[in-house]
């Protein structure tokens, strides 16, 4: 074999808490799993300034370093984590293809994939640069910071729905910036919404500019129909448009639904081709969270070592 090619008992494909789990759990269960850290190693996290939701910490903790603490646990139990990307798999035959960077091959007797999930954002320049200052994805992680104060989400959705309810709770005011005249969330959601006195709906609204230097301090609003625009004052702004799941490599191999997300076998990390796991926000469209991340991966890697010792002629 040469040097572009290698074999691997267990290859971890995404290194945010779904990963890093799996691979803590599968370097104690001796199968030398070899982790591949993606486009953005550390996963979501990275991008996260205080977690506060996470058990153990009691004084919470800053997302980048939480994610470096699980990576050290990681690398001391033996998990061996590289820098880069897998771009292509073949999971036609045992053991399976895995083609990283683009380059060099992988032939993995097991696959954990971990990829994970990228929160749709407007892409307007100030929301980039206010990101993790007042600016965030994900109102059930950051909506605490700014109880009683003003805020404002973006998105017509359910999720929307149901994070503009969970803020209501929690701030003084929410404004629900709605793009088109009517929403796309069920009734009862909307309803939900519509019948909270806290909220304020702006239909027929675009996100012009989130106004701030340094933390967000109001937001400028278009009207889509007259173009007119007004600014309100907010502390926190929210984008609540979706999440995109990071598996485009998969599309011919695995099962997904038609946002993306790849379908698992209920109660476990199955998918539909044996020896190929899925866990984390891959397959988690309802949860999210770091915490149920971390447990999926856990339960992908006891799945994957049960699976690797039934069939270890794989």
């Amino acid at each position: 074999m040469n040097s572009s090619e290698e074999n691997v008992e267990c290859l971890i494909i995404g290194s945010g808490p779904a990963g890093f789990t799996a691979a803590i759990y599968a370097a104690r269960a001796d199968m030398k799993p070899v982790m591949y850290e993606g486009m953005q190693p550390g996963g979501q996290l990275t991008i996260t300034t205080d977690v506060e939701n996470y058990p153990g910490y009691p004084d919470g903790i800053m997302g980048p370093e939480m994610m470096d603490n699980f990576k050290k646990q990681a690398v001391r139990l033996g998990a061996d984590i590289r820098f880069g990307m897998i771009t292509e798999v073949d999971f036609s035959s045992r053991p399976f293809k895995c083609i990283a960077d683009g380059m060099k091959t992988i032939h993995a007797k097991a696959v954990i994939i971990a990829t994970g999930a990228s929160a749709k954002w407007l892409g307007i320049p100030s929301e980039k640069r206010l990101n993790g200052s007042g600016v965030s994805a994900c109102a059930v992680c950051d909506g605490f910071f700014y109880r009683g104060q003003d805020v404002a989400i973006v998105g017509a959705g359910d999720t929307a729905c149901e994070e503009a309810s969970y803020l209501a709770k929690l701030c003084n005011k929410v404004h629900m910036i709605v793009r088109r005249d009517t929403f796309r969330a069920s009734k009862a959601m909307q309803h939900r919404v519509e019948n909270t006195p806290n909220i304020e709906i702006h239909f027929n609204s675009e996100t012009d500019e989130i106004l701030g230097d340094n933390l967000v301090e109001g937001v400028r609003i278009k009207n889509v129909v007259d173009g007119s625009t007004k600014e309100i004052k907010l502390t926190g702004f929210f984008v609540a448009i979706g999440h995109t799941p990071n598996t485009a490599i998969f599309k011919n191999w695995l099962d997904m639904d038609e946002q993306g997300y790849l379908i698992t076998k209920p109660d476990s990390t199955y998918t539909n081709i044996e020896g190929v796991f899925a866990c984390g926000d891959a397959q988690d469209k309802i949860y999210r969270q770091a915490v149920t991340a971390a447990g999926s991966g856990c339960m992908a890697a006891l799945d994957a070592e049960r699976w690797l010792a039934a069939n270890h002629h794989a």
